[in-house]
């Protein structure tokens, strides 16, 4: 084994420990956890696209916005986080049109580092079905990404985007899913003792949705030239490296238990709720 691959095995096992037992405390720990992931975030997409040297002031903003969604996050109220969200990417938007020098990878990632803290924190709440939930999503998460990747060396065949991450496949992607789509089956069936047809739509939705996270990450990184998105991780890169699919995938379940709550009664207890209670 070579010192490489110890290297990102033990980095991979402390990250774990940190995200699970933040995740199993919930309430403060978990929500820290959500913030400092947020402002991580937007460090490295800050980084990659050049704000401080593309945007005069701009970026200064994109750090004021990310300090203010990050702290309602730990400390705010929990109706707080969309409309705060929203409103600083629209001022964001403002910025990007109303100043010459202005770039609209300035609202993106306020949007992408944002909903970043906000979905993981809806997800996990501070109740036993956000505990389930948050879990529920990590499986299938975890399962596509390990899957795709070993997948993908074993069987090769048609790339799936070969013009934005030139090793990922189609077999890959295939195994990833269906992977996925079982770890959630196990997950849910652990929390919920059961499995049904929406069980499964969520979890291969998600998985989906987490591939395309990664697609988009690389995306970026070809776009900008950079092989990875920092270095704070030994052996993995940057925080945007580890997260890309999960966010991806969270951000999706977020957004269509809005999307779910609004065509309903108007009201949101959960997304836990939301991923289970179908």
């Amino acid at each position: 084994m070579s010192q490489e691959l110890k290297l990102r095995i033990v980095s991979a096992i402390v990250l774990a420990v940190i995200v699970l037992g933040a995740t199993w405390m919930g309430g403060a720990a978990f929500r820290i956890v959500c913030a400092v992931i947020g402002l991580l975030i937007y460090s490295e997409w800050s980084t990659i696209t050049g704000l401080a040297s593309r945007v005069v002031g701009g970026n200064a903003f994109g750090w004021f916005a990310l300090a203010v969604i990050a702290g309602n996050t730990v400390f705010g109220a929990e109706d707080l986080a969309i409309p705060l969200l929203g409103g600083c990417v629209f001022t964001a938007v403002l910025l990007t049109v109303f100043n010459r020098s202005g770039t609209w990878w300035l609202p993106g990632g306020i949007l992408y580092a944002g909903l970043s803290c906000v979905s993981l924190a809806a997800i996990r709440d501070d109740d036993h079905i956000g505990l389930a939930a948050m879990l529920f999503v990590f499986a299938v998460v975890w399962g596509t990404d390990i899957l795709a990747y070993f997948v993908g060396r074993a069987i090769g065949g048609p790339k799936l985007a070969p013009r934005i991450s030139p090793g990922k496949t189609w077999s890959g992607a295939i195994g990833g899913a269906s992977a996925g789509v079982i770890a959630g089956a196990i997950a849910s069936y652990s929390a919920a003792g059961s499995v049904g047809l929406w069980t499964v739509a969520i979890a291969l939705m998600l998985s989906v949705s987490s591939q395309i996270g990664d697609l988009f990450e690389s995306f970026i990184k070809r776009r900008f030239g950079v092989k990875d998105s920092g270095r704070i991780i030994p052996g993995h890169g940057g925080v945007m490296d580890r997260v890309d699919g999960l966010v991806f995938a969270c951000f999706a379940a977020f957004i269509l238990a809005v999307w779910f709550s609004v065509l309903g009664d108007g009201s949101l207890s959960s997304v836990g709720a939301f991923l289970f209670n179908r």
